[in-house]
């Protein structure tokens, strides 16, 4: 039987921003610390990964952060708050592979945007900015002073 890791390399994904590979230690206090709360896992995937997000992040009111979308595309669930993407050891999480935290990586890229219609979640991916454009929203607003 392999021993547990002690520390696990896996993806963080707040809310806004870009997956990042982190290490964190591979214990409950460590991921209840990464999503700031109670931990749930969820196994979406066919590959030996999950989710590890906050438990009560919806009835905390957590920002939506992204969509979980099943083969054809159709969101079926969105995670509140930070979440990890983490592997699955034989009885335990692990670290993620190379190949695994690319593709996780790639799916979670893109932040998104939830907005409420009426009963409808409509998700929008959050637009990279181009950094030519950030000085110009800038000046304007000094110069009308």
């Amino acid at each position: 039987m392999r021993m547990a890791e002690n520390t696990l390399s896996v993806l963080k994904i707040a809310p806004g921003q870009h997956p990042q590979q982190v290490e964190i230690d591979n214990d409950l206090k460590a991921l209840q610390q990464a999503v700031g709360g109670s931990i749930g896992a969820s196994y979406p995937f066919a590959d030996p990964v999950a989710i590890v997000y906050n438990d009560d992040g919806k009835l905390m009111g957590l920002p939506l952060n992204r969509a979980l979308r099943d083969e054809n595309g159709q969101m079926y669930d969105a995670v509140a708050g930070t979440f990890l993407v983490v592997g699955l050891g034989e009885e335990d999480f692990a670290s993620l592979s190379p190949e695994m935290a690319q593709k996780y990586e790639q799916l979670f890229h893109q932040p998104e945007a939830f907005l409420k219609l009426g009963n409808r979640l409509l998700v929008l991916p959050v637009p990279d900015e181009p950094p030519a454009e950030k000085p110009r929203t800038k000046p304007p607003a000094e110069h009308d002073r």
